[in-house]
């Protein structure tokens, strides 16, 4: 698929509370060729696979692989080399069984797997045993899933102890039709491990495009976020800030907003709040997102998905509903193309952007993971014949 360099600018707001100072501008042009900041291809890993498989995760120093296959429902880790260190299904009415999967697995450490299910967080190591399971703060009544490659449960490790960072599931006694859901929000929860205590952590704050009086679901609020030095980089589905908090005290407090202008970037429709039903989940794939963020070095790697031509979606979907299946189809796949997506380049030190880059050729563009300061990516399926292997490219972030 083909993409384009984006040029955007940003306003970065210092806050505290409610109140904002401090506020600049930045335009940024042609980025990448300002930075000189490329992506190189410097290994691939192969593993004999004929399926469905979706990159999980990569652990911490990049020497092992996570990915999950949609086909026979296994959770499958491989090491650098392609060589298999564990696969296991937990499809089965177990009482070591996820359930609805709610995310994809994540490493915890090297050697054990975590992973969000309708039954709870559950720990398993490579092998498929059962470590530990943590059951949900509340009893989780519906949930959608929407998978993007790379997006996985995030660990941390503060203070000498381990920290699991599942979205939060809550139901808070309310639904998206309700502003009671948007005042109660949370997007994270903050779970100790070895206790299995939960916190929840980031509301929508003032500001924010979720408390303008619409309704809103899953897709539209889902968080992307990393860990870098007791600071939480996170931003919210389709608005685009990058929120930034400050961890002390065992609290989470926002100390700086910025907001990412991305050409190319859709407005949500708007949707009223009466239009929402209790009891319903739904998801949308072809809605603009920050999808995920990852650390390379000292830097972030913000994925974005621009979204489709809210006009040209409606019109493909008639298209599918009257029965005209494969124009419809045609069309999607040509609003995929034209869609804006890319990978910025943060520099949290300086609070600057420095690069947008856009996807490798010939890797799968629905996202990408990072482990031992590079970053890994799917080879994109072939369209000419279906594939045994799955394959795995491993890049570098140059120029820096």
């Amino acid at each position: 698929m083909k993409h384009s360099f984006y040029s955007f600018l940003l306003v970065i707001l210092f806050s505290c509370g409610n109140e904002k100072s401090n506020e600049a501008n930045q335009s940024l042009g042609n980025s990448s060729s300002e930075t000189n900041l490329i992506l190189q291809k410097v290994d691939s890993v192969d593993y004999q696979i004929l399926g469905d498989p979706i990159l999980s995760d990569v652990s911490e120093e990049g020497s092992h692989i996570l990915f999950y296959d949609y086909a026979s429902s296994e959770i499958i880790s491989i090491d650098q080399d392609g060589q298999l260190l564990g696969r296991f299904s937990k499809k089965e009415d177990t009482p070591d069984a996820y359930g609805f999967m709610m995310e994809l697995p994540g490493f915890l450490g090297n050697n054990q797997v975590a992973l969000a299910g309708m039954r709870g967080v559950f720990i398993y190591n490579l092998e498929g045993d059962l470590v530990k399971k943590i059951d949900h703060p509340e009893s989780v009544g519906g949930a959608a899933f929407m998978p993007i490659a790379g997006k996985s449960i995030e660990t941390v490790r503060w203070n000498g102890k381990d920290y699991l960072l599942p979205k939060s599931v809550r139901g808070r006694d309310t639904y998206p039709g309700e502003q009671a859901f948007y005042d109660r929000f949370r997007a994270l929860e903050w779970v100790d491990v070895a206790s299995g205590e939960s916190q929840e952590i980031i509301p929508f704050e003032e500001g924010s495009l979720f408390k303008n009086g619409y309704g809103y679901i899953v897709s539209d609020y889902t968080p992307a976020f990393e860990w870098v030095d007791e600071r939480l980089y996170i931003s919210l589905g389709a608005d685009p800030k990058l929120h930034i908090y400050q961890f002390s005290e065992n609290e989470f407090k926002r100390d700086t907003t910025i907001l990412m202008d991305i050409p190319g970037f859709q407005e949500l429709v708007l949707t009223e709040r009466s239009e929402f039903q209790e009891g319903t989940v739904s998801l949308n794939g072809s809605t603009p997102a920050i999808r995920n963020i990852h650390r390379i070095n000292d830097l972030l790697v913000i994925h974005y998905f621009g979204g489709l031509d809210p006009a040209a979606t409606e019109e493909a979907e008639q298209l599918w509903m009257s029965g005209n299946e494969e124009e419809a189809e045609l069309l999607f796949e040509k609003l995929e193309r034209e869609a804006s997506k890319g990978l910025l380049i943060f520099d949290p030190e300086t609070q600057k952007f420095l690069a947008n880059l856009p996807f490798p050729l010939g890797v799968d563009e629905g996202g990408l993971s990072a482990g031992g300061n590079f970053l890994w990516f799917q080879k994109a399926p072939s369209e000419e014949e279906e594939e045994d292997f799955v394959r795995f490219y491993k890049y570098k972030l140059e120029g820096i």
